[in-house]
């Protein structure tokens, strides 16, 4: 008769500074504190329980943004995971930093991509073991190749595609063979379908059981099964998390049964944390006093729902900078604006949530054919067919009518004249796009400065917002067909 041992994992993902509880329906959603109460709630119930975190804790709020995520580590410290990878916006206050950061938690990194090449040396720890009941459970992290695209060092390196994360794999888990290994987890932020990639590629003898995954904010019924691989993810935020009970054979190091739900985090199933909702109310209180000034009215709720389509507030935030800074056309990334919706009454805070990347904002020279073949590389089949590509806003007056069919453009047009090849157009670029300009449009940079040098319109994309906000009584925006796809 097979030897079982139960167990129970409890996983969140992309949480980004998402602590505070939301009232919807006149019942109190997600939150830290609610979060915490349940984790604990379960660690209590049930022994055998591990609690781990899928990347990208930090960015997303006014807290984590002012305290540059000492707030979040001190907060996660709180909420105790037993291990977390890293995502690509644990890099968003700089490497220095982040290696700082790492050192505050009290819980493991784990971390498989960023190495120094030479002596070769890795940055993080590429797995960790933990131990329940007598069982040896590795996890191993494996972070988006996004993540380098914050990086721009000689120095450093990393693997940046799904085949070379199999291989990884494969090299960890070798090195583990004389090790009676009872259950493997990748713990990955590369997004769904590069989970599905993943797994379909690894060998079954290297013994992966789960892979759980972020990146994507992708919310499941049941997980799907790729090579008798388990993968989940569960969503976005502190609204919900994932939970697995296992049953697991200890003679065949695998699943025999297993029930996975996602838990909403609400009032009905989960207790508060007195002591977590003391350490947000002392960093929320010293953020309120900073923040919470009135910029200016919306004429309405403006939304931001899909950052793969024309918005709103992408088209506020653009208009805004084109008007500021003077050019041609202001292509903002559509990832930058991080809120769905902002309420009527904007405050400074709202503000920094909504688009927490200060950047630096540079102005380029383009021709119309070079400026088409940025575009052709955006509107690429990848973009419809993959959850992350780079994506842009447009400014007042652009129109972008692409045919997926004739994978052209059919009409590409500036002020109501279509883009000309031998034109000259100036655009304005946040700065982490034009340092990795290749990489989101598919040709070096060298090629449009030798139109003109790059120069800085601003080092300061906020100043420019709240300097803009704060001289209006009202603004609105609309969505008036500068993207379409057909």
């Amino acid at each position: 008769m097979a030897t079982t041992k139960n167990l129970t994992i409890l996983h969140s993902n992309d949480l980004h500074g998402d602590f505070l509880a939301n009232e919807i329906d006149e019942e109190l959603l997600g939150g830290i504190s609610m979060l915490s109460g349940y984790v604990s709630k379960v660690r209590a119930e049930t022994p055998n329980t591990l609690y781990c975190i899928s990347g990208d804790m930090l960015q997303g709020s006014i807290i984590d943004s002012e305290f540059m995520g000492l707030s979040t580590i001190e907060i996660m410290n709180l909420l105790g995971p037993d291990i977390a990878a890293l995502g690509n916006h644990e890099i968003d206050y700089g490497l220095a930093h982040l290696l700082f950061l790492e050192r505050c938690a009290k819980f493991p990194i784990v971390n498989a991509n960023l190495y120094i090449k030479n002596p070769y040396t890795r940055l993080f720890k590429p797995h960790k073991i933990l131990r329940k009941d007598g069982m040896r459970i590795m996890f191993i992290g494996i972070t988006t190749e996004d993540i380098l695209l914050g990086i721009r060092s000689d120095v450093l390196g990393g693997f940046v595609n799904v085949e070379d994360a199999a291989g990884e794999v494969g090299r960890i888990c070798n090195a583990y063979r004389k090790v009676d290994i009872d259950f493997t987890i990748l713990l990955t932020h590369i997004g769904f379908e590069e989970d599905k990639r993943l797994a379909a590629l690894l060998d079954p003898e290297w013994g992966v059981d789960l892979i759980i995954g972020g990146h994507t904010h992708t919310i499941l019924e049941q997980p799907e099964c790729v090579n008798d691989i388990l993968i989940t993810q569960a969503g976005v935020g502190t609204k919900q998390i994932g939970r697995f009970d296992l049953v697991i054979n200890t003679d065949t190091n695998s699943v025999q049964d297993y029930q996975w739900q996602l838990i909403p985090i609400n009032s009905q199933n989960c207790p508060r944390d007195p002591d977590m909702e003391r350490t947000i109310t002392r960093f929320k209180q010293e953020t309120d006093e900073k923040y919470n000034r009135v910029l200016c009215r919306l004429a309405r709720e403006l939304t931001h729902p899909d950052r793969y389509q024309e918005t709103e507030l992408g088209n506020l935030i653009t208009d805004m900078l084109k008007h500021d800074l003077g050019v041609d056309i202001m292509m903002l990334g559509s990832g930058s604006v991080r809120k769905t919706s902002v309420p009527t009454l904007l405050t400074l805070a709202e503000l920094r949530e909504l688009f927490p990347y200060d950047d630096k904002v540079k102005q380029i020279t383009v021709t119309g054919k070079q400026l088409k073949n940025m575009l052709r590389f955006v509107f690429r089949d990848e973009m419809f067919n993959s959850d992350h590509t780079e994506f842009y806003q447009y400014s007042v007056g652009m129109r972008i009518l692409y045919d997926k069919a004739a994978k052209d453009f059919a009409e590409l047009s500036l002020n109501g004249e279509r883009i000309n090849d031998d034109s000259l157009y100036t655009i304005g670029l946040q700065d982490f796009h034009l340092a990795n300009f290749c990489e989101c449009f598919g040709f070096p940079v060298d090629d449009v400065c030798a139109n003109a040098k790059p120069r800085v319109l601003t080092t300061s994309i906020h100043d420019v917002l709240i300097e803009h906000l704060s001289s209006k009584r009202t603004l609105d925006a609309t969505v008036e067909g500068r993207i379409e796809c057909r």
